[in-house]
């Protein structure tokens, strides 16, 4: 069996930049921070043999506020300090476009995750999970056929999924908690 995870970066990974950076967007390395425990689970995510592939909007460089290139830096940064603490991502895929575009990358969209599945061979998406902070994760998730677990670390409040057509298989606090919860049904 493919042991494959994927992930959501802003909110899952790191903190979210909505409110308190200066365009509510992760556009510098000095406003990257890694949510706690964060490192912990992509370790423990590597040591049960997990490919971990990032899945992740950032309209910010069709807004102008960052350039890909700014983009790549921060990417390559975050990888490099993932892989210090002893996890590792394989690949990272990111919807640059605005939400006008229409494009079929951006979530809730699933043309991301197919990319995924075509530059990766995958074989199938089926028993893979998709970890996520927001109503389009898990719709995107659920739109490429994939298992969904909500963290509550980025901006989703507890009782949000109430209103949401897209319900998460699971929900959980944190990446290390949605680590446990991969690790567990993929045996």
């Amino acid at each position: 069996m493919e042991k494959i995870v994927f992930l959501d970066r802003d909110g899952v990974i790191n903190k979210d930049g909505y409110g308190w950076t200066k365009d509510n967007y992760i556009t510098r390395w000095e406003d990257f921070y890694f949510l706690p425990k964060v490192l912990e689970a992509l370790k423990k995510l590597k040591e049960e043999h997990f490919t971990c592939i990032i899945i992740s909007n950032q309209q910010c460089i069709a807004k102008g506020l960052m350039t890909i290139e700014e983009l790549s830096f921060i990417t390559n940064k975050m990888i490099e300090k993932i892989k210090e603490s002893g996890g590792d991502i394989a690949k990272v895929f990111y919807c640059p476009h605005s939400k006008s575009a229409n494009c079929l990358c951006k979530k809730p969209k699933p043309g991301l995750f197919f990319d995924a599945q075509k530059n990766l061979g995958i074989k199938n998406l089926e028993e893979k999970f998709y970890i996520g902070d927001m109503d389009r994760d898990i719709e995107a998730g659920k739109n490429a056929g994939l298992k969904t677990i909500l963290v509550l670390s980025g901006k989703t409040k507890r009782g949000d999924v109430a209103k949401w057509t897209y319900k998460p298989d699971f929900e959980c606090e944190n990446l290390l908690d949605a680590s446990n919860i991969v690790i567990k049904n993929s045996r």
